[in-house]
């Protein structure tokens, strides 16, 4: 029985409830005043974010200071996958969303936003842009209504922008997001003034292609950092932080963009006249394809380099779709993203008579005034196979100059048995440049080849079915002292070779770049060149006047009188500016032939060396040498003249 009067159970209770409220008082203190200092920092960092600010990359300037990349801002809405993934109504969403680009300036599809949002370029763990250059209102609005699109953002971006178009493209290449794997392998740039890490984030763009890839270091900036504070809905509220960030450095490139785009627009006009047009046995010439090299040949800088078909660099500032990525790699059955100029692999044809020329005179095979009776065919083996001239035609008794001026495959044809059973052309091949990369400061690069008769064994034992002869016969030399069969070549590789004749036998590695600038600098500007890309000699080939100047006399006749390409000069005032070269003309199993035209000018002091490469085009002459011309033009401060008509060439 409880005997405890009412009052002594109330004195109890209250005892009970003074003491809860003296431990809640004393945590609340302990809490206040001893944990603050801890505690505070954890709140705070509750309603803070730190945001990565993508500096401005360094712009690309042409030899003459023209501005080919900049940057501008942009606005652009991005979608988190992540979130989208969870949203009952998709279609209603993306409905919704371009109804709101429509209202505000930008005319949108509800497809396209859905396109955008399923793009697989784009890694799932980033947002996914579906809209860039909107405008403010876009911003303020969805801002506004944040819960009624969830996942959506709007950020303040800077974009790459290109003041001459597509021109050089294949140069300048492109920036996009980078890629996870990239992300854990990429090395950061150091900013050259403070010594601060150019480090990358996931949102970071980076070089993808051309300059843009391998001057990454350079262009690239050091990103700054904001603090904001947002609200329990992750709304911006106000900013606690700003750290300013560091645009990259310039870069200044040997490339003049008016040659560029003269090489450009030359070759696209004589590929258009040429396209569907039959050739001189009747094969139809598709060209659809072809390149142009331009480049010094006292320091091996590119002037141009054009390629066709090719891009427009602004489509992948915003990001570009998978649909029209797959469009690019298919124009009319040829990429439009590979850089033919450095990439491209064809057999040189009578180009190559310049390493089988040098080759017969350093051994001592011939001189310059060894004759050789030309009848217009050559027959090796036994039985006999025969070699001809194009067309067949006789040339009669002819030494060496004329043989190149004429384009006499015969004459070239008995150097190469004379050589066979050595690696006498191989060796001046190599010395040339040819067989390797050139290592051209731009990626992908080919390295061609030119085997040897230990190499086209090696390759039969390795891949029988691919290589089904693994023996080196006569024919196989013949045909390989006329840039065919056995020889692939690449245009930066014949322009180089022409650049080594051309200085008297220094090979240098072609670049494109010049000079890393600080960024917004002059070269003239008190420290603005932060450092300069020196010329590289990758090796030297002997080339004392007896064996220089015979194929000297050859080439200069090529473009005058006799000459095999004086038809795609003719009205070039070369008074002052005497242009030599070789046409060529290559053979392909079912298809027209490729032209080619390799040069270098002017003839008694070199500053220039122009090649040519138009695949499916026809004679070397009517084709590649017309482009050169053109390029020429520009360089000697020529008048401009347009493309002839399409021809049927009957000499190489």
């Amino acid at each position: 029985m409880d005997t405890a009067s009412p009052h002594t159970r109330m004195s109890v209770l209250g005892v009970l409830v003074v003491a809860c409220f003296v431990a809640l008082f004393a945590r609340l203190w302990y809490l206040q005043v001893m944990e603050s200092p801890e505690l505070v920092p954890r709140a705070s960092a509750q309603s803070q974010r730190t945001l990565a600010i993508e500096a401005p990359r360094g712009r690309i300037l042409d030899a003459k200071g023209r501005v080919l990349v900049d940057n501008r801002t942009s606005l652009v809405v991005s979608v988190d996958r992540n979130i989208f993934a969870k949203i009952n109504d998709k279609d209603a969403f993306a409905s919704d969303l371009a109804e709101v680009f429509t209202k505000f300036g930008t005319p949108t599809k509800t497809s396209s936003v859905q396109r955008r949002i399923a793009a697989s370029q784009y890694d799932q763990l980033h947002p996914v842009p579906v809209a860039s250059d909107v405008s403010p209102e876009v911003m303020v609005f969805l801002s506004e209504h944040s819960e009624e699109f969830p996942g959506v953002s709007v950020n303040r971006e800077t974009m790459r922008v290109y003041p001459y178009g597509m021109a050089a493209a294949n140069v300048l290449g492109y920036v996009g997001r980078i890629s996870p794997e990239a992300l854990k392998t990429l090395e950061a740039g150091i900013d050259p003034d403070t010594g601060v890490a150019k480090e990358y984030n996931s949102d970071s763009f980076i070089g993808l292609a051309g300059i843009e890839a391998t001057y990454e270091k350079d262009l690239r900036g050091v990103p700054g950092v904001e603090t904001i504070e947002v609200d329990s809905k992750n709304r911006p509220v106000g900013r606690v932080g700003y750290q300013a960030p560091r645009p990259g450095s310039d870069v200044h490139l040997h490339i003049d963009i008016e040659v560029q785009k003269r090489a450009e627009q030359a070759l696209v006009d004589k590929l258009d006249v040429l396209r569907g047009t039959p050739q001189r046995d009747g094969v139809i010439r598709k060209a659809p394809a072809g390149s142009v090299v331009a480049l010094s040949p006292t320091d091996g800088g590119v002037i141009a380099l054009a390629t066709y078909p090719t891009f427009d660099p602004g489509e992948f500032s915003g990001g570009i779709s998978q649909e029209r990525y797959n469009e690019l790699l298919d124009q009319n059955g040829v990429s439009a993203l590979v850089d033919r100029s450095i990439s491209g692999q064809y057999a040189p044809g009578s180009t190559f008579k310049l390493v089988t020329a040098t080759a017969a005179i350093s051994r001592g095979l011939i001189n310059g005034n060894t004759y050789y009776n030309d009848q217009g065919v050559y027959e090796v083996g036994d039985p006999p196979r025969p070699f001809s001239n194009a067309g067949g035609v006789k040339n009669g008794g002819i030494a060496l100059p004329q043989a190149l001026i004429v384009s006499s495959d015969v004459y070239f044809y008995w150097l190469g048995d004379r050589m066979d059973g050595t690696t006498f052309i191989q060796d001046s091949a190599e010395a040339y440049g040819f067989d390797q990369r050139t290592g051209i400061d731009l990626p992908n690069e080919s390295a061609g080849y030119v085997w040897t008769a230990a190499e086209k064994k090696a390759l039969h034992q390795k891949y029988p079915n691919a290589y089904p002869d693994g023996e080196w016969f006569t024919g196989d030399n013949v045909q390989l002292a006329v840039g065919q069969y056995v020889i692939t070549a690449t245009p930066i590789q014949i322009a180089r070779a022409y650049a080594t004749l051309a200085n008297g036998g220094t090979v240098y590695e072609p670049h494109v770049a010049w000079r890393v600038l600080r960024a917004g600098s002059l070269p003239t500007d008190a420290g603005g060149i932060l450092r300069t890309i020196e010329p590289v000699v990758t090796g030297t080939i002997d080339l004392p006047p007896a064996v220089r100047d015979p194929i000297l006399a050859g080439f200069s006749g090529v473009t005058t009188g006799l000459g095999t390409a004086t038809s795609a000069f003719i009205g070039f005032d070369q008074t002052n500016f005497r242009i030599a070269g070789k046409t060529g003309t290559a053979q392909v199993d079912g298809k027209a032939d490729t032209s080619l035209f390799a040069s270098f000018a002017p003839v008694d002091n070199p500053r220039y060396a122009v090649a040519a490469v138009m695949e499916e085009s026809g004679f070397g002459a009517e084709a590649s040498g017309e482009v050169v011309r053109h390029v020429y033009e520009i360089l000697a401060d020529r008048p401009l003249t347009a493309v002839s008509s399409a021809t049927q060439g009957t000499r190489d």
